[in-house]
């Protein structure tokens, strides 16, 4: 595991995003697994400002959720899918045909873990994988006591996330699903390579689990560990409990 601690959110996302168009150039059919969320925005935003300005060609790109809710309607805006349209295949002019997700639908909801995984390898399996991670150290939708062999499935969301998330529903607790379906642990580690990003104190307990407790399914960021080629990019706040922040 590769840690980098940045100055600020801005270094670190030049960083990445500089990583991610060079991955590209030397792979036109890369395959990158995207995380949605606010540490990812300032990414994206910073992504589309580049791809824009360079001479990268996305074109044979194809791009995969790491999560969905389940339950909202096909139109609505906090859908994943709806969210990364808005953030970035609409605004680099992607083929929405090359971003693939879970379904949502609820009837489908368990039959929709496998269809994934299977459209996942049909792929060629996910060349870089970007991860953010909640307070309580979740990654994906893989809340705390989730198995670290999970595969892509149906979870029901703690209050905690819930509450998190409510400022994607107008702050409204109550519009916020209790259910997604969540690429698994076992999943996101088949990627090739592991991005995981975060940004201030409010994530620095779940990094330190994450990057030097125990590998333990009360802290599923830290099966990263156990993954070979990981870089974990945060800030200076992210990065205050690490007892090797110096080292």
């Amino acid at each position: 595991m590769k840690v980098v601690i940045v100055e600020d959110e801005r270094q670190g996302v030049e960083m990445i995003v500089s990583d991610l168009i060079a991955v590209v150039k030397n792979k036109a059919t890369t395959t990158v697994g995207l995380a949605t969320g606010g540490s990812m925005e300032t990414i994206y935003e910073e992504l589309v400002s580049h791809g824009r300005e360079s001479a990268v060609n996305f074109d044979e790109v194809r791009w995969f959720l790491l999560d969905e809710y389940l339950g909202l309607n096909a139109d609505d805006p906090a859908r994943y899918r709806a969210v990364i349209r808005k953030q970035l295949v609409d605004p680099l002019g992607l083929d929405p045909a090359h971003l693939y997700g879970p379904e949502p639908d609820l009837a489908s909801g368990e039959d929709a873990g496998p269809k994934y995984e299977t459209a996942i390898r049909a792929a060629g399996g996910i060349d870089l994988q970007f991860l953010g991670i909640g307070r309580d150290g979740h990654i994906g939708f893989n809340e705390p006591g989730s198995s670290l062999a999970s595969r892509t499935r149906v979870k029901k969301l703690r209050p905690e996330t819930r509450e998190d998330n409510a400022r994607y529903f107008g702050g409204h607790l109550s519009a916020v699903p209790t259910m997604a379906i969540t690429q698994g642990i076992g999943t996101i580690c088949d990627a090739r390579r592991l991005v995981l990003v975060a940004w201030g104190e409010a994530k620095a307990e779940a990094i330190a689990k994450c990057v030097e407790g125990p590998v333990t399914a009360m802290a599923p960021a830290s099966a990263l560990q156990l993954h070979p080629h990981v870089t974990v990019v945060i800030d200076q706040g992210a990065a205050q409990q690490l007892q090797l922040k110096d080292y």
